[in-house]
C-alpha cells in the first residue's frame, strides 16, 4: 500500500493499528476481542471470523442473529474461496399464493418476508473446511456472553430503542411476542450501561456447536422454526430447513489500477461495486476533493445501480452474464454516458455489446471478509419462543411482478445486499474490508477503494472520509463533514444533494491490510460505530 500510515485528513478520534500476529476488526468491541481469544486460543483467522460472528448475534443483535445470512470471503495458502450462505425462499411460497392472500408487494415484517436462515450452516462450514478449533470452541465466547450479558454500547442502544418503536407500531402483535420477551424483558428495552443477557440464545448457540449446526436444520431448533411458522401462517417448514446447504463459490473482480478487487458473485449486490469500479477506471483521478471526481464517481454509481437492479438475482435465472456485465466492451459504452451534467440512472443491455461486517486476519497469511446479516436491524421483527432465533426478512427484497428479474420463486434466493471485499495485487493478498448498511454497500466499496487505491489513504482515513450515498434519480445524500463547497457545486450540475444527519445511514466499515514485505498488518475501524480492533 502507497500510503503515509500519519496522514489523517478527516477529523477523528482514531487512528491506524498495526500488528503482526492476529488482528480482528468489527463493530463492536466485545466481539472483536471474542475473535482475538480465539486467536490466541490456537484458531486460526478462519475460527476467529466465526467467533466474531456468532459473538456478534448476541453483541450487536439489533444488526443480525443466528436467524439471518452470511457470505465469507477467505483467503487460505494462497487462494481465495467465497462462500454463499444466503437461504432461499420456502418452497411453498408463490406470487400467486401472496396475490391471493391480498398482497401487491412483499411484506417488510412478518412471517411472510422470513427466508432460510444460512448462517449457522455457514459457520459449521467454514469451521468444516478451513478451521483448527471445532465449532463448539469457536461458538464459546458468544454462548458465554449470552449466558451472563454484557452492557450496552451507546449506538447499540440507540438502533435497539428505535427497532421496539417500530415492531410495537407496525409489528404482528400475537407473532412478534416473542420478540419483547428477549429483547425488551419486562416491558423495556435496555439502556445504555445496562446489562443484557439471553440464556435461550446460549442454549440455542450450545446446541449449534455440538451438532455442527445440524440440529438447526434437522433437529430441535428445526422443529421449534417449523411449529412457530406453522402457528402464524408462514411458509418456512422443516423440509426447506433440511434441504439447505451453503454454497462454495468463484469469487468474482475487476482490475483498477493494478489491484484486483474481488466480491461474491450473485445473488449478491457486489457486482455493482466492480461495474462502477469499472467505469471509474477509465478516468484519472489527480485530486480526490474535486467536483468532477466526486460528480465521475456519482454518475458510474448511478449506471451500475440501474443495471444491478435490472438484472441481480440467482445467477443461473439473471439472463445476462456476470462477464457481459463486466466486459470492458460494456464498460467503455455506458462511461460515455457520463457527460458533464448529472442524469437520472437507466440500465443498459450487456448483451448488446441493518447488517454486520468484519475482517480477521492471523499470523499465518490467512485472512477472512466476513458479513453477516438478519436484513432492516432485527429483521423480521419475530423470535422463535424458547431459541433466541430472530429471523430474517431477507424475503422483503422479491419482486411480486412475475416478469421482474428478481421475481419471487419457490425454492430461489433473493437479491441479497451484504456484501464482503477483498484485494489483490500481483496475486497476493492485500487484505479484506467491508462497509455495511444495506444498499449503501457496494456505494462504500467503491469509496474505500478509490480512497485506498487513487488518493493513497491509510485504512483509518480511508474509512473516515465523509461520505455520499445515491438513493433514488438524481438524489445524493451527503454527511455533515463532506465539503459544503463541492455540495454546491454538484447541485449546480444537477445533482439534488440533501444533507443527512444520521451517521449510520453511511455504513460502518473495516479494513485489514497485510504488507507485503514484513507480514505487518495495519487495520482500520468505524469511527461512526462501535467499533473496535483487538491486534496481537
Amino acid at each position: 500500500m502507497n500510503y503515509d500510515p500519519l496522514y489523517q485528513p478527516y477529523p477523528s478520534y482514531r487512528v491506524p493499528v498495526y500488528a503482526k500476529q492476529g488482528m480482528v476488526a468489527t463493530s463492536q468491541p466485545l466481539a472483536a476481542q471474542a475473535g482475538l481469544d480465539v486467536l490466541k486460543k490456537g484458531g486460526n483467522a478462519i475460527d476467529a471470523a466465526i467467533a466474531t460472528a456468532a459473538a456478534l448475534t448476541v453483541l450487536e443483535p439489533t444488526s443480525n442473529g443466528i436467524g439471518g445470512d452470511a457470505f465469507a470471503l477467505v483467503w487460505t495458502e494462497g487462494k481465495l474461496h467465497g462462500l454463499n450462505a444466503s437461504g432461499p425462499a420456502p418452497q411453498s411460497i408463490s406470487i400467486e399464493a401472496l396475490k391471493a392472500a391480498g398482497h401487491t408487494e412483499m411484506p417488510k415484517l412478518g412471517v411472510i418476508p422470513v427466508t432460510v436462515p444460512g448462517a449457522p450452516a455457514g459457520w459449521a462450514e467454514l469451521s468444516r473446511r478451513f478451521g483448527r478449533l471445532t465449532l463448539a470452541e469457536a461458538l464459546e465466547p458468544a454462548v458465554r456472553y449470552a449466558e451472563e450479558g454484557y452492557p450496552l454500547a451507546p449506538g447499540l442502544a440507540r438502533h435497539w430503542a428505535r427497532a421496539a418503536e417500530v415492531y410495537a407500531r407496525q409489528g404482528d402483535a400475537e407473532a412478534g411476542r416473542a420478540w419483547f420477551e428477549t429483547f425488551a424483558p419486562g416491558g423495556r428495552v435496555p439502556a445504555v450501561g445496562e446489562m443484557w443477557r439471553s440464556p435461550d440464545h446460549a442454549a440455542t448457540l450450545r446446541r449449534i456447536g455440538e451438532s455442527g449446526a445440524r440440529d438447526f436444520y434437522e433437529g430441535e431448533l428445526a422443529e421449534r422454526i417449523h411449529s412457530f411458522m406453522a402457528e402464524h401462517g408462514g411458509y418456512l417448514t422443516k423440509g426447506d430447513l433440511a434441504a439447505f446447504q451453503p454454497e462454495w463459490v468463484d469469487p468474482i473482480s475487476v482490475s483498477y489500477r493494478g489491484y484486483d478487487v474481488w466480491e461474491i458473485p450473485p445473488n449478491g449486490q457486489g457486482l455493482i461495486a466492480l461495474a462502477a469500479l469499472n467505469l471509474l477506471k477509465g478516468f484519472d483521478f489527480d485530486e480526490k476533493e474535486s467536483v468532477l471526481a466526486y460528480h465521475r464517481q456519482l454518475e458510474a454509481m448511478k449506471l451500475a445501480f440501474a443495471d444491478g437492479e435490472r438484472y441481480i438475482t440467482e445467477e443461473c435465472k439473471m439472463g445476462v452474464t456476470v462477464q457481459e456485465l463486466l466486459s470492458e466492451a460494456y464498460a467503455d459504452e455506458r462511461r460515455k454516458l457520463i457527460g458533464d451534467m448529472a442524469l437520472p440512472p437507466e440500465a443498459g443491455d450487456p448483451r448488446a455489446s441493518g447488517t454486520v461486517y468484519l475482517a480477521t486476519a492471523d499470523g499465518e497469511g490467512n485472512m477472512v471478509s466476513f458479513i453477516q446479516s438478519n436484513y432492516m436491524g432485527f429483521g423480521s421483527g419475530l423470535v422463535v419462543p424458547g431459541t433466541g432465533i430472530a429471523l430474517q426478512n431477507r424475503g422483503h427484497n422479491f419482486s411480486l411482478d412475475p416478469d421482474h428479474a428478481n421475481a419471487l420463486e419457490p425454492g430461489k434466493r433473493t437479491f441479497h445486499t451484504i456484501i464482503p471485499g477483498f484485494l489483490t495485487r500481483d496475486g497476493e493478498a492485500v487484505g479484506p474490508f467491508g462497509v455495511m448498511g444495506g444498499f449503501m454497500q457496494p456505494q462504500g466499496h467503491v469509496q474505500v477503494v478509490m480512497n485506498t487505491v487513487d488518493f493513497h489513504l491509510n485504512p483509518q482515513a480511508a474509512l473516515d472520509s465523509p461520505r455520499w450515498q445515491w438513493t433514488q434519480g438524481k438524489t445524493i445524500l451527503v454527511e455533515p463533514g463532506f465539503p459544503q463547497h463541492i455540495a454546491q457545486a454538484l447541485a449546480r450540475k444537477g445533482h439534488d444533494i440533501q444533507a443527512a444527519l444520521d451517521p449510520s445511514m453511511f455504513g460502518r466499515g473495516q479494513i485489514i491490510w497485510r504488507s507485503p514485505d514484513n507480514g505487518v498488518l495495519c487495520g482500520g475501524t468505524e469511527s461512526r460505530a462501535d467499533g473496535s480492533i483487538a491486534a496481537w
